[in-house]
């Protein structure tokens, strides 16, 4: 070997030498260890044989053919998922472009110098023209990571791009689970709508009879306009919930991302088959595995990737400059023997005194802090997420029990007004107040009714489920870090040539 070239081979082959990223240690979650217990938490059984929402893939999920289906086409169409999507596409580029940092960029040059040079410079004493052909293959200013700054920022990249892929994953969940409220909201509003339409019909029928006793002079001008009311009221109501009908539906092809047949719309809410039942399992294993937790996990790693990259400007940075191949006064002398040429340039920066260094390596400390605690928030929100979740599971169904038994109560009021009205006994007010009264609570039995099955899919969402992702797990880093049993697990099939990078 030439021994010119023995010290870039040393240099070289320190490559791995140092790294300053510090160690990555996953902090402790800042949640209590169980989920809340109390009276409101009592009726959330759904079983301990239940499967948790991040092993059941909302197919699996969502019971319900047509849902099904909307949903199915909502994830190839919603723009919102794509725009998602072609960020996680933007930062794969990106760290692909980080990453590539660490290897040198070959070049090939061709070159021709022509040089007049004078006669009092000349060492001939005469003028003359000096020509050069150079042809070579080289590495301009590669850049040997000795002190690991240009891993510590692919190490950077990388986890933002896994972090844009959980933002992607998350993004998917949120649209899951709004499709699924707002097919549900669709099929409330529908029997809204048919309540008020039905009522609409009671009262014209009311106002019709008591129109012609009007007439015969049996009852006062005062119930006539007391029943007109109760027929605009009924009128009103019906045109509301015919625009709230007509807005759900824009929400649900919005949602979609394409005009949804009418033969998948909902009729009603009894015709929507329920969801699967599943099991909250417990804080430390179902909080890490929400993909905006493991986002804001992602970014901590990444702010702590750039703590190393600040660590290593304080050091060294060596750069290499080389090329090798022909040169000659003549075109045709570049290949031939003894027109070999090399040349190779180490330079070593070594920095003195840069106060905007020390600036950028407190930058990445706070970053870092942030980063913490807003991962730490995520999860405290998250809790807090789950446990509403649960509070209403557990108070849903005694709710629509006693609205059930409040419409009964309604009806037979109303029934026996109706009645003593009929035999003169109580005036037309208390036909009044009993139909508004019956038809307040039918309207609310329909809300809780959604509400009840609406609460089932909130949980799905805010326990991590419909990622629809093959590790349910968050993705490692590929730096070494320890991290807990029940959370580790190999990257996706999608990341695994990244993944390889070294």
């Amino acid at each position: 070997m030439n021994k010119t070239l023995l010290p870039v081979v040393l240099v070289v082959s320190l490559l791995s030498g140092c790294k300053l990223t510090p160690k990555y240690v996953r902090p402790p979650t800042p949640v209590p260890n169980a989920w809340p217990t109390g009276d409101a938490y009592s009726a959330t059984a759904d079983g301990t044989n239940a499967p948790s929402a991040a092993d059941l893939r909302w197919q699996a999920f969502f019971t319900d053919a047509k849902l099904r289906q909307i949903i199915a086409g909502s994830l190839t169409n919603n723009l919102d998922l794509r725009i998602a999507l072609l960020k996680v596409e933007q930062m794969r580029a990106l760290y692909g472009v980080q990453r590539d940092e660490l290897y040198p960029s070959l070049s090939a040059n061709a070159d021709l110098s022509k040089a007049r040079v004078p006669a009092d410079l000349s060492s001939t004493g005469h003028r003359h023209t000096t020509t050069r052909y150079d042809v070579n293959l080289g590495v301009a200013s590669w850049e040997i990571d000795f002190f690991g700054r240009v891993r510590a920022l692919k190490d950077q990249a990388l986890e933002e791009y896994l972090a844009s892929e959980q933002a992607r994953r998350n993004a998917q969940i949120l649209l899951i689970s709004s499709i699924a409220s707002t097919y549900l909201a669709l099929a409330a509003d529908l029997e809204s709508q048919r309540l008020s339409e039905t009522t609409l019909k009671a009262q014209e029928d009311s106002y019709t009879l008591i129109k012609r006793r009007y007439d015969i002079g049996v009852v006062t001008e005062l119930d006539l306009y007391r029943a007109q009311t109760q027929v605009d009221t009924a009128r009103g109501n019906v045109a509301q919930y015919k625009q709230q009908v007509a807005e759900d539906i824009n929400a649900l092809n919005l949602l979609a991302g394409e005009p949804i047949p009418d033969g998948l719309l909902p009729a009603r809410l009894d015709d929507i088959t329920p969801p699967r039942a599943i099991s909250a399992g417990t804080p430390s294993d179902v909080l890490l595995l929400r993909p905006d937790i493991a986002q804001a996990e992602a970014l901590l790693r990444a702010a702590n990737a750039d703590i190393g990259a600040a660590r290593a400007a304080f050091f060294p940075s060596i750069s290499l400059t080389a090329f090798a191949g022909t040169a000659s006064s003549e075109l045709s002398g570049l290949f031939k023997g003894q027109s070999g040429a090399w040349n190779y340039a180490p330079q070593v920066g070594m920095p003195i005194f840069d106060a905007r260094t020390w600036s950028a390596f407190r930058v990445a400390k706070s970053q870092q802090k942030l980063a913490l605690t807003q991962y730490e928030l995520a999860i405290q929100s998250a809790f807090k997420e789950v446990a509403d979740a649960l509070a209403v599971r557990g108070t849903i169904g005694e709710r629509v029990n006693a609205q059930q038994s409040l419409v009964n109560a309604m009806e037979a009021t109303y029934r026996l007004s109706s009645s003593r009205y009929d035999k003169g006994i109580d005036s037309y007010l208390s036909v009044l107040d009993a139909q508004r009264s019956l038809y307040s609570a039918q309207q609310a039995l329909v809300s809780l009714r959604q509400a009840q099955a609406a609460s089932l899919i909130h949980l799905y969402a805010v326990l991590g489920g419909g990622a629809e992702d093959e590790t349910k797990q968050p993705l490692p880093s590929v730096s070494a870090r320890p991290v807990p049993a029940a959370a580790s697990s190999a990257p996706t099939a999608q990341m695994a040539p990244l993944l390889k990078a070294p």
